[in-house]
């Protein structure tokens, strides 16, 4: 009776819970997908079918070539890789001198990169579109390469600096007496065991990039230099959606976050833990 009970209580508020959780996150993607597979007299006819009867990759090749998403995937790709690059060589650095030196105005300083992160996208839309316009970076992908890295520093710093926290200083120093310099001990004892956090605030910086719009619609007018969102914004008009094309375009969108997030999960909880033992 006592072990019955006991089922019964795991499955009230542990499996049905996430169960319910997953459903309700999980419907809009499968909902999604399944649009995509259809044709498009398909979409919209009643009663509604969960699954496609007649599945084709055809909303997917014309949202590839004829809406222009190799563009707007090569514009995320270009804007992505390079705000990471610049991102991670900033907030390591940053984030190891937080870290290990004890300085004035340290506390001050990692409270002014928290309190950033509170300030409204919004309101740094018009001083970045007046500034870029004088400097003629509307619609280059320069322009959101140093917007994103300006919005992701503060963030990545202190995740960074958390990071190295958890990565013993005595290993260091046992490197340093060994006969190391401190950028000796900084490349072959510190960063190999920093690398899975490098990995995964890289992929949370790139995630950020390849799912950002407000800031991309705003500092982007050509069609050419469309990221991934604002062009999957521009395919719904004013008096005709391409449904079809149009979740086809999400799931191209999708699945490059999904994999890398997957990826970032994986070293968050395997690798850190790996680095602090060691």
């Amino acid at each position: 009776m006592f072990s019955t009970n006991k089922k019964l209580d795991k499955i009230l508020t542990l499996y049905l819970p996430l169960t319910l959780m997953l459903s309700f996150t999980l419907f809009p993607i499968y909902w999604t997908i399944n649009t995509a597979l259809k044709p498009e007299g398909d979409i919209l006819k009643r009663p509604l079918e969960y699954l496609p009867a007649n599945p084709t990759v055809e909303n997917f090749v014309y949202a590839w070539t004829n809406i222009g998403f190799a563009t707007f995937f090569k514009n995320s790709l270009i804007v992505g890789i390079c705000t990471v690059i610049v991102v991670l060589i900033c907030s390591t650095l940053s984030g190891y001198a937080l870290a290990r030196y004890n300085f004035k105005g340290k506390k001050g300083f990692m409270l002014m990169l928290l309190c950033t992160q509170f300030i409204p996208r919004a309101m740094m839309i018009i001083p970045l579109f007046i500034i870029f316009k004088n400097f003629g970076l509307i619609s280059h992908p320069l322009s959101l390469i140093i917007t994103y890295t300006a919005v992701e520093i503060p963030f990545t710093t202190i995740l960074m600096s958390g990071f190295i926290s958890n990565v013993p200083k005595e290993l260091e120093e046992a490197a340093m007496i060994d006969g190391c310099s401190k950028l000796q001990a900084l490349r072959h004892v510190v960063f190999p065991l920093l690398m899975p956090g490098i990995v995964a605030t890289g992929v949370f910086t790139f995630i950020y990039t390849w799912n950002e719009f407000l800031l991309a619609l705003m500092l982007t007018n050509q069609q050419s230099k469309f990221t991934l969102p604002v062009g999957l914004s521009s395919m719904m008009g004013e008096f005709n959606v391409n449904y079809g094309a149009l979740a086809a375009g999400s799931v191209i969108a999708l699945i490059p976050a999904v994999i890398l997030f997957a990826y970032a999960q994986k070293h968050l909880v395997n690798g850190i833990g790996g680095a602090v033992k060691g």
